[in-house]
């Protein structure tokens, strides 16, 4: 079956075609979150057996020049430390501390998007907006006053599945620039033995990670394997919850005839799924292919950033 991005103008039709707008209420901001029900949390739970956990973050790095991405790189410093010269007299405590200074978004930290991230305007006698009619005015220069990120502030429990698409492609890694069309999800499904249901957290490998330890961090930077927009009604059919690929869930680069982040521009206001952008699923693919299972429970704890549209987030697998 041939694989074909969708044009601008059928990216633009989703936006009301593929609406969430006003089903779990008019003033509902959570979105697909609503499909993680206690049930979930319960299917979820039942899927520990193994009592093995697996982080699936990036380490951050801090004070190195990042040229994978526009964002400004993380920043660390030491507030205190304990003397070189300690007199040898002494005797007590001396403690240590430091600031960390992150950049909520990019392609190298891993993070979870906010409602508030996104907002479309699909056509020019329609308002900028984001999921269920969230207002650009709420975005202010003291921070987000709806749709910020301490919605999720509870922490989302869900089943995870992870759909392997480096390994069945059998590759180590994706390409950058190369795009993973609907066709690939069914395909990794039936090899796997795996359905992605309503409320799921979707993973998606590409191997992107692999590829940055081989070849360097900064190795064709600012390009990725990833979603490609064609994927958006299977998402939505799939009552998908969360979006959480090993990349920035759009595939780039793209041809200027393409809108750059449909994955960002539908998935977000019009759909209302959450994203988790940046992944590590190295591990996590290693223990999956070990045991022959692909479902596992699935954890994203933000941080309570009042007014932020992001958070970085340490993402745990739990088989």
């Amino acid at each position: 079956m041939a694989r074909v991005s969708p044009t601008n103008e059928q990216v633009f039709k989703w936006f009301d075609e593929l609406s969430n707008w006003g089903r779990w209420g008019k003033d509902d901001l959570l979105g697909a979150l609503n499909l993680i029900t206690p049930q979930k949390r319960l299917q979820a739970a039942a899927l520990i057996t193994e009592g093995i956990n697996v982080s699936c973050a990036h380490p951050i790095r801090f004070n190195e020049h990042n040229l994978d991405d526009a964002h400004p790189e993380p920043r660390h410093y030491m507030t205190n430390m304990p003397p070189a010269d300690l007199d040898p007299e002494f005797v007590g405590n001396r403690g240590s501390g430091d600031i960390v200074i992150l950049n909520c978004h990019g392609l190298t930290l891993t993070h979870l998007d906010s409602p508030s991230h996104y907002m479309f305007k699909p056509s020019v006698d329609r308002p900028l907006s984001g999921f269920n009619g969230l207002p650009p005015t709420a975005v202010t220069p003291r921070g987000v006053e709806q749709g910020a990120i301490t919605l999720a502030g509870g922490g989302i429990v869900s089943r995870g599945v992870l759909l392997d698409i480096a390994r069945l492609r059998s590759v180590d890694w994706l390409e950058p620039g190369t795009p993973i069309f609907p066709e690939d999800l069914d395909e990794a499904e039936a090899r796997q033995g795996v359905r992605v249901e309503p409320g799921d957290i979707l993973c998606i490998r590409t191997g992107h990670p692999r590829r940055k330890w081989q070849e360097g961090w900064n190795s064709r930077p600012g390009e990725q394997a990833g979603p490609d927009g064609a994927m958006l009604p299977w998402l939505r059919q799939r009552d998908v919850a969360v979006l959480a690929c090993d990349t920035a869930n759009d595939w780039i680069p793209k041809p200027h005839t393409l809108m750059a982040r449909p994955i960002h521009s539908i998935g977000i206001p019009a759909i209302g799924m959450w994203l988790m952008d940046g992944g590590d699923y190295e591990a996590l693919g290693e223990h999956c292919a070990r045991l022959g299972r692909w479902e596992f429970m699935f954890v994203i704890s933000p941080l309570k950033l009042n007014g932020g549209t992001a958070s970085p987030v340490n993402p745990i697998a739990i088989l």
